[in-house]
């Protein structure tokens, strides 16, 4: 890893009230001296209000510099945060007054990477930190954050905790088998082998649940011709997104729109109406609509009140897959 100074810009593109540039590396106090008017001794997480200075000595902007003594810091380096208006003109300037200084612009990614190289956080957590950057909800940003405090990296070193003393008591088996261990052994392989079995089906049913609030659960509305799907898909983006009529078989394509319900993040699907159809164009659309039933999470069924379930509505239940419950 280079030991060179990187900066960057770490607020958002745009306008906004506050904007904020930050710098990693090493001896950043003799480039705190530079960027500031006031001779002022940082002292570690104290903010100070001063004006911003180029190189003609003038003043670029006024706000906080805060300072971050390795390693105690994010990157577990030293650490500058440069506190201006979000102004994106007054930030390039701020940006290219740090260039001068001989810091480098940073790759994108790289202030992470550096938190990883020194130990700050492990690779887990650096993942978490952009699925926390992307949350289009309120539940993804709680999984987003859990992952980012070590939840997650607390499974994975039991586990392997549990992996390596299982290994222990396999490999004393084998390397003392004059001794009269090999019964009490293959007991407790039995009873670790267990509590092993239990911990990695937990972790794959969060790291499941983990991908759902990222990604968003499939939600497919299916069923017969002209049962309401499409006004249900509406209704629920609180949108005409689908085209509504009378006739049957009016939905031929998948209509997918992303919606987010008490914090959670849904991809509701609408389908075109199952039925056996001579119409081309109208049988593709089926054909998705069955190939979409099988990426569902949720399948929800729609059903003629004044007729009652029928005999088709049967016959789709049918291509429902097994992985999804009957509620």
């Amino acid at each position: 890893m280079n030991n060179d100074n990187i900066v960057a810009i770490a607020t958002a593109s745009g306008y906004s009230g506050i904007g904020i540039v930050r710098i990693s590396g090493t001896n950043l106090l003799n480039i705190a001296k530079q960027l500031i008017r006031k001779d002022l001794k940082l002292k570690p997480r104290v903010a100070y209000y001063t004006d911003f200075i180029d190189k003609n000595n003038e003043t670029i902007d006024s706000g906080l510099i805060l300072f971050f003594k390795a390693p105690n810091s994010f990157t577990g380096e030293d650490i500058l945060e440069l506190n201006s208006h979000g102004s994106p003109v007054i930030l390039q300037m701020l940006l290219n007054r740090c260039i001068e200084l001989d810091c480098r612009l940073a790759k994108p990614g790289e202030f992470s990477q550096r938190a990883y190289l020194n130990n700050k956080i492990d690779l887990l957590q650096a993942e978490s930190i952009i699925d926390l950057i992307n949350a289009d909800s309120e539940a993804a940003a709680r999984s987003a954050i859990k992952s980012l405090k070590g939840t997650f990296s607390h499974h994975i070193s039991i586990i392997k905790e549990q992996l390596i003393n299982l290994r222990m008591f396999i490999e004393a088996t084998l390397d003392f088998p004059e001794e009269d261990i090999e019964f009490i052994a293959n007991n407790k392989i039995h009873e670790k082998l267990k509590t092993l079995k239990q911990n990695i089906y937990k972790l794959l049913n969060i790291t499941k649940q983990g991908v759902l609030l990222n990604n968003g659960a499939n939600l497919v509305i299916i069923g017969r011709p002209n049962v309401g799907k499409s006004s249900l898909l509406n209704a629920l983006a609180n949108e005409d997104i689908a085209i509504v009529t009378d006739i049957a078989g009016t939905t031929r394509d998948i209509i997918k729109e992303k919606i987010i319900i008490n914090g959670i993040t849904f991809n509701i699907i609408d389908t075109a109406g199952i039925r056996n159809s001579t119409d081309i164009v109208e049988t593709i659309g089926i054909k998705k609509a069955l190939e979409a039933i099988n990426i569902a999470e949720i399948c929800l069924i729609l059903i003629d009140q004044t007729e009652g379930i029928t005999n088709a509505d049967t016959e789709i239940l049918k291509n429902i897959p097994p992985h999804i419950p009957n509620q």
